[in-house]
Formats: C-alpha cells, sequence, structure tokens
C-alpha cells in the first residue's frame, strides 16, 4: 500500500467514526436517563469469532460514563465455578440500578462454543436451552433491560479476517486456537446458531440479528438497537433511529431464512 493509499484509507476510517458521533451522544443520554430512573440494562454480544462484536462495544461505550457502565468478558470457568449454578458467575456480573452492563459473549456460550468444542455435556446443553428462556424472563420481569445481539459474518469474510490477524503483528494476540478451528467447524456452530435462536427466542427477550461484514454499518446499526431498547429523554429529533433492514434481522426471520436454505 502506498502512502496516497494509506492516507485514504486513514480518512475513510476518521469519517466513518466521526458519522457515529452523533449516535455516541444518544448512548450518553441514554446512560443519564438510565442513572436517574436507577434502571438496569445489559446487552449481550453474541456471535462467531471474528464477526465484530470488539469492535462494536468499543465504540458503544467509547464516550459513556466509565462509573456506570462495565464490559463483561469472562474467560474459561474454573473448576469451582463448574461445580456452581452454571448462571451464577454471570449474575455476580449482573448491574446495580443506573448501571450498563455490555457481556462480550454471556452464558450463551453454553449454546455455541461449550457444546461445538465437548466443553459441556449433552444434557448440560439442553438443560440451558429448556431453563433460559425462563431465567430471562424472570430477568425482564423484575425490571432489567435485556438486549440479545447476535452478530451475523459470512464464511468468507470470516476467513479474511482471521488472516488479517494471523499476518498483522498488532493483531495476532487476537488470533486463538478456538478461533484457527472456526473455519473447520463451521457447520457445526451454524447448527446451534439455528438452533439456539429457534429455543431462545422469546417475546420477553428476542434475538437480534447484526450483519457484520460490513463493520461500520454494524457498529452504527448496533447503536440504533440499543437506543431503541430503552425510551429515554431528549431523543435527537432529526435523527433517523430506524434500523437498516438489510443490516438488522430479527430472530424469528433469521431462524425462518436458515429453514428456507439460507444458512449462515
Amino acid at each position: 500500500m502506498d502512502h496516497a493509499d494509506a492516507y485514504e484509507k486513514a480518512a475513510r476510517k476518521l469519517s466513518a467514526e466521526r458519522a457515529l458521533r452523533p449516535w455516541q451522544v444518544e448512548l450518553l443520554k441514554l446512560q443519564q436517563y438510565l442513572e436517574d430512573q436507577e434502571a438496569r440494562m445489559i446487552v449481550l454480544f453474541e456471535g462467531r469469532d471474528a464477526a465484530g462484536k470488539g469492535g462494536a462495544i468499543r465504540r458503544v461505550t467509547r464516550f459513556m460514563n466509565e462509573k456506570r457502565y462495565r464490559v463483561v468478558a469472562l474467560g474459561r470457568p474454573t473448576e469451582e465455578q463448574r461445580s456452581q449454578w452454571y448462571y451464577q458467575r454471570y449474575v455476580a456480573q449482573f448491574p446495580a440500578g443506573g448501571e450498563m452492563v455490555l457481556f462480550d459473549r454471556s452464558w450463551y456460550n453454553r449454546a455455541m462454543v461449550e457444546q461445538v468444542f465437548g466443553f459441556c455435556s449433552p444434557k448440560e446443553y439442553n438443560d440451558f436451552l429448556e431453563g433460559v428462556t425462563g431465567f430471562e424472563k424472570d430477568l425482564v420481569r423484575t425490571g432489567t433491560i435485556l438486549v440479545k445481539l447476535y452478530f451475523s459474518v459470512t464464511r468468507e469474510e470470516q476467513a479474511r479476517r482471521f488472516e488479517r490477524r494471523r499476518t498483522d503483528p498488532l493483531r495476532q494476540w487476537k488470533l486463538s486456537e478456538i478461533d484457527l478451528q472456526a473455519q473447520d467447524r463451521w457447520d457445526d456452530f451454524t447448527m446451534r446458531k439455528y438452533d439456539m435462536l429457534r429455543r431462545t427466542g422469546t417475546a420477553e427477550a428476542p434475538w437480534v440479528i447484526v450483519r457484520s461484514n460490513d463493520k461500520q454499518q454494524a457498529r452504527l446499526n448496533t447503536m440504533k438497537v440499543i437506543l431503541n431498547a430503552v425510551d429515554y429523554k431528549g431523543r435527537a429529533p432529526d435523527l433517523d433511529f430506524t434500523p437498516d433492514p438489510r443490516i438488522v434481522v430479527p430472530g424469528d426471520e433469521e431462524v425462518a431464512l436458515m429453514e428456507g436454505g439460507t444458512w449462515s
């Protein structure tokens, strides 16, 4: 890449980042509303490896009040945690009044990664799928605002991002052993995605799919989905809060697409 191309790429990236500013202002208003109402909010970021979850979280939280939000990314459970109630280590991270918690992967690890790689038993997997809807309904019923996002990237784009991680010294730390197997296990993850969306999406806690091949559009539309989950005050009248239907798809529509043969 020559200097002209590098400059143009940097300029495009800066322009895209600036385009997010109005929505980041709105997120500050949402934060203030949560604090004023002492409301609790949880946002789950799920999806395949390299689907753009981390980048979206960084843009969502970039200008937010650090005292009123937390990003939670739990590692593999310890032996002690494995002996506990499955949700216990997640519940320990839940928000207090006026706080937002963003989970970079959540209890849905059991429905995807743990099942695909054999980190849980078939009984643990089925118990989770049967019980999680009741767990979330209680969570919502008792006042927590819950947003469940699934970032959907194509196989080709995931491979391109993995290659970038492999060859870029600044990104190599992102490439894990599980990442290296993700392409080979693509179909396994697809089946688990289908089962998860079909069995765990409810009226109280629906899934929202974010098409994330285009990172900038995924980030913008993620912000819109989060903002639309709360009827906060002072919403800017000149902004269009409607998510792009090419980017944001309700979970039940994704299930129907997959049943119609569109597997991703």
